[in-house]
């Protein structure tokens, strides 16, 4: 959920198309290493051979350090060169790669299987959230099927002050920590419901820490409502919240509360499914 998202609309196949090329031909990154995961995004979304001078046409880079990427690529099994000499094919090492990511990743299969059945019970998206600097980030999401929704990905952040999640994660820090954090953060106005100083945020977060949930009504968009809990974490303080979000003109901030119960069960299977996941000392 970020300052982007809007309600859903479905693009022309083409558009999505031209759209998809465009942001897999970006090669960013700080790093070499962050180049070459970039550019391992980019070959990793091909269905054909490649050649150098086509990546060199596609993203842009100089031909010299596009050529020194595909060598190291190619060096360690990511990639390897066809019998022409001339075209590139993905490696064993990055096929084994995507395999066992598919093979391995039941706790992501397992945290989408609750998402997806909450979805069902109660009829809105749902989604997985995690704390990160003073963003709440999207981990996992369900879409809704009904025809008015807003389009959210893994992926987007939100900021902490006026999102459900946030506000929850907000109420488990120390009062020094959410201080720190708050007066360090820009709490722009993103709605007239926005709250904005920081008393106002403390006097919500003393109410959410009560109440054990937080609502966001219509404080990130307008039209959007949501609802948020904790998975609980008996051994401290828990960085994954649960969350329901519909439109107002399907669900009213009282409607969203007879979801609580449903939330809630939802919330404790996937913590049930974090503790899991987590080697034994």
């Amino acid at each position: 959920m970020n300052s982007a998202t809007q309600p859903h609309t479905s693009l022309p196949h083409d558009r999505k198309d031209s759209d998809t090329a465009r942001e897999g031909s970006k090669i960013e990154g700080d790093t070499p290493a962050q180049r070459l995961l970039a550019l391992l995004e980019v070959i990793a979304a091909k269905d054909q051979f490649f050649t150098l001078q086509g990546l060199v046409e596609e993203t842009g880079l100089p031909k010299p350090t596009l050529h020194r990427m595909l060598q190291q690529l190619e060096g360690s099994g990511m990639l390897q060169r066809e019998a022409d000499n001339r075209h590139y094919s993905k490696g064993s090492r990055l096929r084994r790669l995507a395999e066992n990511l598919l093979l391995n990743d039941t706790v992501q299969g397992a945290r989408h299987g609750v998402l997806n059945r909450l979805m069902e019970e109660v009829g809105e998206s749902c989604n997985i959230t995690a704390l990160s600097g003073s963003e709440v980030l999207y981990l996992d999401r369900v879409e809704t099927q009904a025809p008015l929704r807003f389009y959210l990905h893994p992926g987007s952040r939100v900021p902490v002050h006026c999102s459900a999640s946030g506000k929850l994660f907000l109420a488990q820090m120390p009062p020094a920590q959410r201080r720190r954090l708050l007066t360090g953060t820009p709490l722009n106005a993103m709605t007239r419901n926005t709250l904005t100083d920081i008393e106002s945020v403390e006097a919500e977060i003393e109410q959410v820490r009560q109440q054990g949930f937080a609502l966001d009504d219509e404080e990130f968009l307008p039209g959007l409502v949501c609802i948020a809990v904790l998975a609980p974490n008996p051994d401290g303080p828990s960085n994954i919240g649960v969350a329901i979000q519909a439109p107002v003109m399907r669900q009213s901030r009282e409607d969203m509360l007879k979801h609580l119960p449903a939330l809630e069960r939802a919330a404790r299977d996937i913590a049930a499914i974090q503790r899991g996941a987590i080697p034994s000392a």
